[in-house]
């Protein structure tokens, strides 16, 4: 949860508008934005935290080439480490099985790969599983062939459907085809929570492999990649506090890895291709090493998230089930023209009441597949840490 220090300014200045006429009241609020703003949209990008800031100064001050044998070089190169380590702290995995990437959608379009690397031999991968509300960049398919994509079922908290995975890969193994199963661990939009422990059990029982993009759940929740039992983990470095455009692949265990997306230079062992962003990745470590000491403040981000989902007409997308602390998908209720109206100023609204979140296209398409969306507007997510 953000605290005062966090808050934006701008210079506009004014007082609140008053009233909101439906058809006239936004140029009021046009004329009286607040001085203040505060910033929801966690969820699409963090602030940088300062300890990411210094981390990025310190690297850009400094010349060499983190591939490079010199002094300046190797002093590259250990920033580099300095971060993996940090990272891998974070979810509890090992620093030599992360991977840097040039942001999330890069790390999961990597993993999704009907190849992988298994030892010094190759495993070749039938299908792709994901869960029906998966960020574009996994419902997309990675690197399969879009008719080798199925979609596994949700709830109407959008928890993913157990039966459905199990009889799908069933089906596959019955065909003796092999399946990647991919889900995420927490929703961008609802915050929604899923099993992916149970997930890697039943798909182990039919020799497939697991993948959680983490990207939402990482920093806001305890994570630990051993005890989840994926074979790939995947973050990015905004979401927690980092600089945008880098990413990362944690793997699960010494045996599996994707065959590299990005190809040519033997950088990160030979798993992704090209110059390391040296200051970038620094301050994805730094973000780490400060998140995962934000965790304890998770009782204080969910008395935040509850007290939102309280408000008179909201409809908290993906209650009951298990969500982030800090993350509330909000849906309001249209009982009449008049409400009608005033949801046309809603953004507007937000933005007149000094408030920086997202009016969610992808809460609704996230509500459309969860739920009856008819009734619904304005799916608004409002994400917050620190």
């Amino acid at each position: 949860m953000m605290q005062g220090s966090d808050f934006k300014h701008n210079e506009t200045g004014g007082r609140p508008a008053g009233r909101l006429h439906p058809r006239r009241g936004h140029r009021r609020l046009e004329a009286g934005l607040t001085r203040a703003r505060i910033y929801l949209d966690h969820n699409a990008g963090a602030p940088l935290r300062p300890e990411a800031r210094a981390a990025m100064i310190e690297a850009l001050g400094s010349a060499g080439n983190a591939s490079s044998v010199h002094a300046e070089g190797r002093a590259a190169r250990g920033r580099i480490e300095t971060a993996r380590r940090q990272v891998a702290a974070l979810v509890g995995g090992s620093a030599d099985r992360v991977v840097f990437t040039g942001g999330g959608t890069e790390a999961n379009v990597t993993v999704l790969s009907p190849r992988q690397r298994v030892g010094a031999g190759m495993l070749d991968l039938d299908a792709l599983l994901v869960g029906a509300t998966e960020h574009p960049s996994v419902m997309a398919g990675g690197r399969f062939a879009p008719e080798a994509v199925q979609t596994i079922a949700v709830d109407r908290e959008g928890v993913v459907r157990l039966d459905d995975l199990e009889t799908k890969l069933a089906a596959l193994a019955g065909e003796g085809r092999r399946a990647l199963v991919s889900v995420m661990l927490a929703n961008n939009e609802t915050g929604v929570l899923q099993p992916v422990a149970e997930i890697v059990t039943i798909a182990r029982r039919f020799g497939a492999l697991v993948h959680s993009d983490a990207t939402q759940a990482a920093g806001r929740i305890p994570v630990d990649i051993a005890a989840l039992g994926v074979d790939f983990l995947t973050l990015s470095a905004h979401k927690l506090g980092g600089p945008q455009g880098v990413g990362a692949i944690v793997l699960g265990g010494d045996l599996v890895s994707p065959v590299p997306l990005m190809t040519g230079g033997g950088q990160e062992k030979n798993a992704r291709a090209g110059t390391q962003n040296v200051a970038g990745i620094a301050g994805f470590g730094a973000a780490a090493e400060a998140a995962a000491a934000d965790l304890g403040r998770a009782v204080e981000w969910q008395g935040w998230r509850d007290g939102l989902a309280a408000l008179p007409g909201a409809v908290l997308v993906g209650a009951p089930a298990d969500r982030l602390p800090q993350t509330a998908a909000l849906a309001h209720r249209l009982r009449s023209r008049r409400h009608r109206d005033l949801g046309r100023f809603g953004l507007l609204l937000r933005q007149g009441a000094g408030l920086a979140c997202d009016e969610g296209d992808g809460a609704r398409r996230c509500a459309g597949r969860i739920g009856d969306p008819r009734q619904l507007r304005l799916g608004n997510r409002a994400g917050r840490h620190r």
